[in-house]
């Protein structure tokens, strides 16, 4: 079997991203080695996100992954086995802590000479002035070629000994000056031409580079430099980790309980967004595209694989997961197909029923042919329906009409027409801008009087370039509105784009924005979209999944009218049987649970049912049943800390108390650490001993 790796690089332009921090760690509460690896090993390369993540790790495993991640998202070639990024830092490491550092107290890493030398390497050229007997020791670096770390093409790093001892120390034109090289300089310290003067007569060098470290800047300049102190406080010490896209960092600390070992190395940077719309149902959907900055394809014989695994959470505001759903879903393309795609982004694309309230869209992609993964975080707002609202804006570059998926929910999929939206709302001026928008629960009778009108607006900074008003005249709910803008003429630039609902006084009621920019380039990649069509919203699939996160939000009524309707259109649907159950005999409705369930335990669904059974005969009195629906569970299923003690219980009520120890003593043995149990299970024991 052939196997190889192709890699499809999709470069893109990135959102910023955050993370919400727990308390940092200080350093001291570091284990030693894991100190000594962040203040003293990575110390000049690693960003302050990175470290701040670090910091907030918790166990060792947890800092050895991200040290594994740390280097490897610094890996030139991560094709081959080494990492060329990690040897040349630690060779560098080595170099200064057995060359400088002599004349102080010190390690070499520490003095201002390491530093550098770590951030940038082997100088091109070294010139040193050490023997002078009217400058103080001196020693210039020349480097050239470092325009790939961001900095100037060629410049010079100054170092001296200050009144002649101890270590060498970096050079500031600005805050030393070329005076603080002279050994008998008798000027004024402000004077810095006379300086430079009596500098330039002793050597022109080293006069050149008191004033500026930058070579276009020699014979130019009269005072110091401030963009060569701009070079050594600020770029050079950030040159090396701004190259590096650190978020990988934040998404290893929020997805680190709940992705394997395997992927946590292997971060994928994306761009992401998500829109709600709402279905002629009444159904909001939350609709939502993921495009990472590539996708890994395995070779597989003539196949060109991969296999994502979709984690997606709805989190409510008090962090409680109110919906949770995988999908997975596989790629296979001959090389005919990869041919078409190679160069095009990739856009993941899904959609998914959420009730009422505010929420966080947490969803983790997962390649687990390649081991990587990728991730969007998004804030959503679903209103009540009662409330006027207009819905966030989408901008589509590209749209369909008459799409062969309509009746299907698909995501941007408004009844026969397919928007093809960008995350980053990138177009060139060649294109169409396609704008829609939904206007929901508007007062059922408006008349003459209550005409609302819409205001587009589309402005660069704070002219006005577009403005056009339209009446409101659609009695339909939600009203669904696509406007389309031609970008001809639009010079690139970011703009914003302005919707307004006004009364019939001209008053904004409703106001939505959103930003969108014209690029220089004629013609952009768009991706290639991977979604998969959904049923019909007719398909009691999503009353259930409404029903269930009625129920995770406590909303118990609510959630027992949509489980139950569920129910009643497929009762044959042990899913819908069991989450109706379920709610059921939280509403402590034991009768109607057995009502619901006893069909179920007589076929191949029954073991998914003996935990429900057991509980609904346990509240209902019925021990002996509730004992033996328990011990099948665990027969099937394995041990369980629950289902024993709820054995014990049964048990115990019965007056059975030798089982009822054996049943608890089991648990204990999963978890030692249940104070009520064991005290329980003394308490029988002792009265047992007392009775013989």
């Amino acid at each position: 079997m052939k196997k190889g790796l192709i890699l499809i690089v999709i470069f893109l332009l990135f959102l910023p991203s955050s993370a919400i921090f727990s308390e940092t760690k200080s350093l001291k509460e570091l284990p030693p080695q894991y100190r000594k690896w962040l203040e003293e090993e990575v110390a000049y390369i690693i960003s302050p996100k990175e470290k701040e993540v670090f910091l907030n790790l918790e166990t060792d495993r947890e800092r050895q992954i991200f040290i594994e991640a740390f280097w490897k998202h610094r890996d030139p070639d991560p094709l081959t086995p080494e990492n060329e990024f990690k040897k040349e830092h630690y060779r560098r490491l080595n170099y200064v802590n057995q060359w400088f550092g002599r004349e102080g107290p010190g390690k070499g890493w520490r003095t201002d000479m390491g530093r550098i030398y770590i951030l940038l390497g082997q100088p091109t050229q070294i010139s040193r002035f050490e023997n002078e007997s009217e400058i103080f020791p001196t020693v210039v670096w020349f480097y050239q070629g470092m325009s790939k770390l961001g900095l100037p093409d060629s410049f010079y790093v100054t170092f001296f000994k200050r009144s002649g001892m101890g270590e060498y120390e970096l050079y500031s034109p600005i805050k030393d000056g070329p005076q603080s090289l002279l050994i008998h300089y008798q000027g004024d310290a402000t004077d810095y031409q006379f300086a430079y003067d009596q500098l330039y007569n002793i050597n022109p060098l080293v006069a050149n580079v008191s004033l500026s470290l930058l070579p276009d800047e020699f014979g130019r300049i009269v005072s110091p430099s401030l963009a060569s102190e701009i070079l050594i406080k600020d770029k050079i010490p950030k040159a090396v980790y701004e190259q590096i896209e650190d978020s990988y960092a934040e998404k290893l600390l929020a997805y680190k309980d709940i992705i394997e070992v395997e992927y946590t190395a292997n971060y994928i940077s994306s761009d992401a967004c998500a829109q709600i719309i709402k279905d002629p149902s009444g159904i909001y959907f939350v609709h939502y595209a993921i495009e990472p900055k590539k996708l890994n394809l395995i070779q597989v014989n003539d196949q060109y694989r991969a296999n994502l695994e979709i984690v997606g959470r709805i989190i409510d505001q008090n962090s409680k997961i109110i919906y949770q759903y995988t999908r997975n879903i596989p790629i296979s393309f001959n090389q005919e197909r990869l041919n078409k795609i190679r160069k095009k982004l990739f856009s993941f694309q899904d959609t998914v029923p959420l009730i009422e309230g505010k929420y966080r869209l947490d969803v983790l992609v997962k390649n687990t042919m390649s081991k990587e993964f990728t991730s969007m975080e998004q804030k959503l707002i679903i209103p009540e329906n009662k409330t006027l609202w207009m819905s966030p804006l989408i901008l589509a570059n590209r749209v369909v009409t008459n799409s062969k998926y309509q009746g299907s929910v698909k995501p941007f999929l408004i009844n026969d027409t397919q928007l093809l939206p960008s995350p980053r709302n990138d177009f060139t001026n060649r294109e169409t801008l396609y704008l829609f928008f939904q206007i929901s629960n508007l007062p059922k009778y408006l008349g003459e009087k209550d005409k609302l009108e819409l205001e587009y607006k589309i402005s660069r900074g704070e002219k006005v370039l577009i403005k056009q008003k339209r009446l409101l005249q659609d009695s339909k709910d939600p009203i669904n509105i696509l406007e389309e803008f031609s970008l001809k003429g639009f010079s690139p630039d970011y703009y914003q784009l302005e919707v307004a609902l006004l009364n019939s006084s001209g008053q904004k009621i409703l106001i939505r924005n959103a930003n969108f920019f014209i690029s220089n380039f004629s013609q952009l990649a768009r991706p290639w979209v991977l979604s998969i069509p959904q049923p019909a919203t007719t398909d009691p699939i999503y009353l259930n999944i409404l029903g269930n996160q009625w129920l995770q939000k406590g909303e118990l009524a609510k959630a027992r009218t949509l489980l139950s309707e569920a129910h009643h259109l497929n009762p044959l649907s042990r899913k819908f049987s069991l989450d109706f159950g379920k709610c059921l005999f939280i509403n402590k409705e034991y009768h109607k649970v057995k009502e619901i369930i006893s069909p179920h335990l007589q076929g191949k669904g029954r073991p998914d049912f003996l935990l429900l059974s057991g509980q609904t005969c346990q509240a209902l009195g019925e021990l002996t049943q509730a004992i033996s629906f328990y011990k099948e569970y665990l027969t099937h299923f394995g041990a369980n800390l629950n289902v024993l003690n709820a054995i014990g219980e049964c048990y115990y009520k019965l007056g059975n108390f030798k089982e009822a120890i054996v049943a608890w003593e089991k648990s204990l043995e999963l978890n030692p650490n249940q104070e009520k149990i064991r005290k329980l299970v003394n308490s029988i024991k002792q009265n047992n001993e007392k009775s013989a």
